[in-house]
């Protein structure tokens, strides 16, 4: 059983992360950004920890990344080169020495040894700009995990929730979008995820189908979307409306919680389960 979206900050970027005073920054047992300050419990991070959860989930390997929501890809390049070198070297040593429990994708580059690659949601704005890196991902057969980014400043006061509620799975749309649009013509044999069920995209279809297009065109087999922080109902519309071929489990750990979502899997059944989190996370990472 494979999870495909897991975060673990390694010691050397924690540390790196409290040196800072400017967000993403550390203070305590804060994480300072600029949409707030969130209590980290950093001993789900320790090796020993997510080592005991995976197995208390069932699970027998997870993919760690640095997720793209600390806005380490807005800081001056300078900054955003250190963080990113810093906790690739960490994640070097956990995945060492995590006895084949732990694989990684490396931060916005195709780098040896990582079994891909993730980018934050906007970026996909932007193809002309990534199209190096997208070049570079389909030539060595090396799969994108599209996450949400850092939100964009709100311009009037938003309930504590409405960043994981509204924005990231605005941006994530969005991202599924343009790749559709512009994205998968280009390069055709890049395997690709969208985290969180793409915010949702695969509801729009039938709005989709009014507009013009012919919804069965979407269908590409290198197209998947992780379930993380979704459960039955939702997992339920995506499946009828792409398959079951389409979806990978991830569990967004440390920051949610699974159980709803390892629930909803297991109640579509075992040939469901062997799917979703072992044949086709398998094919995705290739």
């Amino acid at each position: 059983m494979i999870d495909v979206h897991q975060h673990l900050w390694p010691d050397q970027f924690v540390a790196a992360l409290g040196r800072r005073s400017t967000p993403p920054y550390l203070d305590g047992v804060e994480l300072v950004l600029h949409e707030g300050r969130f209590v980290i419990d950093l001993e789900q991070d320790r090796l020993e920890r997510r080592l005991a959860v995976l197995d208390a989930d069932g699970v027998d390997v997870a993919v760690i990344s640095l997720q793209p929501t600390l806005g380490t890809g807005d800081l001056p390049t300078g900054q955003r080169e250190e963080l990113e070198e810093t906790w690739l070297e960490g994640a070097r040593d956990v995945v060492a020495a995590s006895g084949g429990r732990l694989l990684a994708f490396a931060p916005g580059r195709r780098v040896e040894g990582f079994v891909g690659t993730t980018l934050a949601a906007r970026a996909l704005d932007d193809l002309d700009g990534v199209a190096p890196l997208l070049d570079e991902l389909e030539e060595h057969s090396t799969p994108l995990f599209v996450h949400p980014g850092a939100p964009f400043a709100p311009a009037v006061e938003r309930p504590p929730w409405w960043t994981a509620v509204v924005d990231y799975p605005a941006q994530m749309h969005a991202a599924y979008y343009r790749w559709l649009s512009a994205g998968r013509e280009r390069w055709p044999s890049l395997r690709i995820a969208f985290a969180i069920l793409a915010g949702g995209a695969p509801f729009q279809l039938e709005r989709l189908g009014q507009r013009g297009p012919d919804t069965r065109s979407i269908l590409d087999p290198n197209t998947y979307l992780d379930v993380a922080t979704y459960a039955r109902r939702s997992i339920e519309l995506c499946a009828q409306a792409f398959g079951v071929e389409h979806l990978l489990y991830g569990s967004d750990r440390p920051v949610v919680e699974p159980i709803q979502t390892l629930r909803a899997i297991r109640g579509f059944g075992e040939s469901v389960v062997k799917i979703v989190t072992i044949d086709n996370p398998r094919t995705f990472l290739g």
